[in-house]
C-alpha cells in the first residue's frame, strides 16, 4: 500500500515511520515552510498534572506511555538520538494548596497511568532548588520522577529518519491536492499517486484541503520560545519545570534551558518573533527563575500551532473523501501526542477502519 503523506513535522514524521515499519511504501512531502510548530517546539512529555478532562486527556496520557515505546522502535531501526529524557517533572508554585491540588490529581492519574508517572512526592524550597538552581526561593514544589522532557526538531528528525530507514521516500516541496477524483497530489510538476494520502500540515490542513472544497475548524496560533545559555553549568540532569501556568523551563545537556511560550491566537500565519512575545517568555521566565537573568539568548523560534476550535485533535479519514486522511489539531500538546496518534493512524489506515483510540477525534 503507497502512502503519501504531506507534512514533514512531529505529526507527518510519526505516521510516516509507523507506516513505513509496517511495510507501507511511503511518501513524505515537506515545503519547510517557516512557523512550522515542531520546529520551534521543546516541551515537556507529562501530561498528568493538566487540568484538562475527557478525550483530549486520554490521547495526552496515551501519548506520554507511548514514548519510552517509539523510543525502543527507533533505536531497533538504528536511530539513536532523539534528545527525550526522563529527568522528571517539577510541578512549582508558591500557594501549597495549589501544589496540593495538582499533586493529587497526579496521584488519581497515576493510579490508571501506572508505572509511567514513577515517584509522585512533594518537596520543600531546599530541594527545588537542588534540582533547578536558577528558581525563585519563593517556590515549593511536586516532583514526578516519570517526566520527560524532548526537542521538537530532534524528535522529528528521529522519526524521518526511522521512516526512510524502513523504505519511506523524502519530497521536498509544495504539495496540492488535486480538486476532484481520487486523492492525488502535485509537487511541482511531478504527481504522486498513492491509495491513501494523510493531510499532516498542521496549521496549513485548510490550505491543502481548500481545492477540494473542504475546511477543518483549525487556526494558526503563534507561539514563540526562547533559548537560553548558562554557560558552565551542567544542565543535563535538570527536570523540567511546570509552574501551573502556561508557560513552562526545559533543560537541555548543552548548558541550554529553554524558556516559553507564548500563545497568540489570532495570529494568522505570521511567524515573527515580536517585541511583546519576547518580553512575555522572559518576563514569565525570569519571574519563577530570577537564576536565568545572566544567562546568554541564544534565539527564539517561532511556531504557529495547529489550533482546533472545539480544543480537541482532529485525526482520521475525511468523510465522503475515499483514500483521505488528516491528522491536525494538536495545538501545544503535538509533541506527546503525535507519536502514539500517528501510530493508531498508521493501524486505521492499513487496517481500513477507525481504530478506537481515535474514534473522539473523527473529522
Amino acid at each position: 500500500m503507497h502512502v503519501i503523506v504531506i507534512g514533514g513535522g512531529i505529526a507527518g514524521a510519526s505516521a510516516a515511520f509507523a507506516l513505513a515499519r509496517r511495510g507501507a511504501r511511503v511518501t513524505v512531502v515537506d515545503s519547510g515552510e517557516a512557523g512550522q510548530a515542531t520546529a520551534a517546539s521543546a516541551g515537556i512529555i507529562a501530561p498528568w498534572a493538566s487540568a484538562v478532562e475527557g478525550p483530549f486527556y486520554d490521547l495526552y496520557a496515551a501519548g506520554a506511555a507511548y514514548y519510552p515505546e517509539v523510543i525502543g522502535l527507533l533505536a531497533e531501526a538504528g536511530v539513536e538520538r532523539t534528545d527525550y529524557r526522563r529527568n522528571g517533572e517539577l510541578l512549582v508554585h508558591e500557594d501549597p494548596a495549589r501544589l496540593a491540588e495538582a499533586q493529587a490529581r497526579v496521584e488519581a492519574r497515576a493510579r490508571d497511568a501506572g508505572a509511567v508517572v514513577g515517584e509522585v512526592r512533594r518537596i520543600g524550597n531546599d530541594e527545588v532548588r537542588a534540582l533547578f538552581p536558577v528558581l525563585s526561593e519563593t517556590l515549593e514544589g511536586v516532583f514526578v520522577s516519570g517526566g520527560g522532557r524532548v526537542d521538537g526538531r530532534t524528535m522529528r528528525d528521529a522519526l524521518l529518519q526511522g521512516a526512510t530507514h524502513h523504505g519511506a521516500r523524502q519530497v521536498h516541496g509544495r504539495a496540492r491536492l488535486r480538486p476532484q477524483g481520487p486523492p492525488r497530489v502535485e509537487v511541482g510538476s511531478e504527481l504522486l499517486e498513492g491509495d491513501a494520502v494523510l493531510v499532516a500540515s498542521g496549521a496549513w490542513a485548510n490550505e491543502l484541503l481548500e481545492p477540494r472544497g473542504l475546511r477543518l475548524a483549525v487556526e494558526p496560533q503563534r507561539g514563540q520560545i526562547s533559548h537560553l545559555r548558562l554557560d558552565g553549568v551542567d544542565t543535563s540532569r535538570w527536570p523540567a519545570v511546570y509552574p501551573l501556568s502556561h508557560h513552562y523551563l526545559v533543560a537541555f545537556d548543552d548548558s541550554r534551558v529553554v524558556v516559553g511560550a507564548t500563545r497568540e491566537t489570532g495570529s494568522g500565519f505570521d511567524a515573527r518573533v515580536t517585541a511583546r512575545g519576547q518580553w512575555q517568555v522572559l518576563s514569565d521566565a525570569l519571574r519563577i527563575a530570577p537564576g536565568l537573568a545572566g544567562a546568554t539568548l541564544i534565539e527564539t523560534r517561532v511556531g504557529l500551532r495547529p489550533l482546533p476550535s472545539d480544543q480537541v485533535p482532529i485525526a482520521g479519514p475525511l468523510p465522503g473523501e475515499d483514500g483521505l486522511h488528516v491528522v491536525t489539531g494538536f495545538g501545544a500538546a503535538g509533541l506527546t501526542m503525535a507519536p502514539f496518534t500517528g501510530d493508531a493512524l498508521a493501524r486505521s489506515i492499513l487496517g481500513g477502519a477507525t481504530v478506537p483510540e481515535l474514534a473522539p477525534f473523527a473529522p
